[in-house]
């Protein structure tokens, strides 16, 4: 590298999370194999929680398109507004299970993917980190059926896909950060939200909700973006360490988020929940009530993109 060791490159990781998340971890693992080799010659930090510092958890994107962070993660839903074809891997039940997200993400539809977003915005995506499958939890009443959900105020994330889909469901959409939505949730000003259960866990919504649903009914990746400009003039070297680094914090992060939900739901029932396991059944009850998103998602993206879902 033609740096010299008295003027570092400085690359600066953020995400919205604790040190002790996959995520964070996921960050931790890129830099501690890019320091080992590139020593002092790279002068590596990290923003582990940015809601810390007031900001929401969404402000990560526009820090890095802006330069104030080198990189960060984020769900790919809170891009669908200006990358529309991000509205695809936000459809429920997209994918049998977590091989074939993982392929998907990993192949033909994570390449088309990053080619749409890196067309609209002055990122270079470096991969694709597992957020998992979404579950319902709530503090009113069991949900095992579509029916349950009527009329319940459901925070969700800032996606127009993710919205229509309660809105079938029949429950009402409060779309928002994250910053926000713990709040919300406190407050009881909404009424359930959806995620992961290792999420629920780590910002202590299972300490506020009894009723914890295993619907699985997103799939979600949180991508890992940083700024073009900053990259694109990095020695070739770094980049390529760079993208040898992320490729394996990918891989290892997705290994620690199966271990991280099984704590998860230990901790869940540990503080007396109620966590329900639907029959295939009851599952399929949901699927048949957001069908039309799929058939709306082919008109409007083309057969042969969703296909790259499968």
């Amino acid at each position: 590298m033609s740096k010299s060791a008295a003027e570092p490159i400085q690359i600066r990781m953020g995400g919205y999370g604790p040190p002790t998340t996959t995520h964070s971890r996921a960050l931790k693992m890129i830099g501690d194999r890019l320091a080992a080799e590139f020593g002092d010659e790279v002068d590596i930090k990290y923003v582990w929680n940015v809601m810390d510092l007031g900001y929401k958890g969404e402000d990560v994107l526009w820090m890095v398109e802006h330069g104030i962070l080198t990189l960060a993660y984020q769900s790919t839903s809170y891009l669908t507004s200006r990358v529309p074809e991000l509205g695809l891997v936000d459809l429920p039940f997209l994918f049998e299970d977590l091989e074939q997200a993982r392929s998907a993400m990993d192949g033909k539809l994570g390449e088309y993917l990053t080619e749409r977003i890196e067309a609209r915005i002055g990122y270079r995506m470096l991969g694709y980190l597992e957020n998992g499958y979404r579950h319902i939890s709530n503090r009113l009443r069991r949900v095992r059926e579509p029916g349950d959900l009527a009329g319940m105020r459901i925070r969700m994330l800032p996606s127009e896909v993710h919205c229509r889909t309660f809105e079938l469901l029949g429950a009402i959409p409060v779309p928002c950060d994250l910053k926000q939505a713990l709040a919300d949730i406190a407050s009881g000003t909404v009424d359930a939200q959806e995620n992961p259960l290792a999420n629920t866990v780590t910002y202590g919504v299972h300490k506020l909700h009894r009723y914890h649903t295993l619907t699985g009914h997103f799939y979600l990746s949180r991508g890992i973006y940083a700024n073009r400009a900053a990259v694109d003039g990095w020695p070739v070297k770094l980049r390529d360490a760079m993208r040898a680094a992320t490729r394996e914090a990918v891989h290892r992060q997705r290994e620690l988020a199966v271990d991280e939900e099984t704590i998860a739901r230990r901790e869940i029932e540990r503080e007396g929940c109620e966590l329900i396991d639907l029959s295939a059944q009851e599952r399929d009850a949901f699927v048949r009530m957001v069908r039309p998103m799929h058939d709306e998602a082919r008109s409007r993206f083309g057969e042969g993109v969703f296909a790259l879902a499968r």
